[in-house]
């Protein structure tokens, strides 16, 4: 079995060989904190890894598959991603922030603390993920058509922070 640094390298060598190799790997590779920033990736399957602080920023991602895997943490920050799947994974803090994500799968996946600011989501599948209201996004950030998203979700930016505070925060002070 290879090592975490040897999958590293040979998904960016050889997806095909990579994508056998983790297959075989029962219960799913450990990959946590590993760096394949700026790398061009077409076709990897990252399927039931754990990716846990890793990073992919900077990447340009094709047909990438990270379905079943614990994302938590993952810097995605400014990375292209086209035709990803993300089903049933866990992107708890997972941070896409200046990232373009088109036509991505978000099927059953736990959003809750996922960071999306400025981030361009258009055409991405939201429908049956969980936890998308617990998500954080600025009002640059660009959501797909609501057919595409959950329906109790809103899209809309507010930086009104005062509904955030204690009525405490309010007192006067004798300064």
């Amino acid at each position: 079995m290879l090592k975490k640094e040897e999958l590293a390298e040979l998904v960016s060598q050889d997806t095909e060989a990579f994508n056998t190799e983790i297959k075989n790997i029962k219960g799913g590779a450990d990959l946590t904190e590993t760096d394949f920033s700026n790398l061009n990736l077409e076709g990897a399957v990252f399927y039931n890894a754990d990716l846990t602080s890793s990073s992919f920023a900077d990447s340009h991602l094709v047909n990438v598959t990270f379905d079943g895997c614990d994302l938590t943490s993952v810097d995605f920050t400014r990375a292209n991603l086209v035709e990803c799947s993300f089903s049933e994974s866990v992107l708890n803090g997972t941070d896409f922030s200046y990232a373009t994500v088109d036509y991505g799968n978000f099927s059953d996946a736990d959003m809750a603390g996922a960071i999306f600011q400025s981030a361009d989501l258009s055409n991405s599948d939201f429908t049956m993920s969980e936890n998308l209201n617990a998500c954080r996004f600025d009002e640059d950030t660009v959501w797909p058509d609501n057919e595409y998203l959950p329906e109790d979700f809103d899209t809309s930016y507010s930086s009104d922070l005062s509904s955030l505070k204690d009525d405490d925060d309010f007192e006067q002070s004798d300064y």
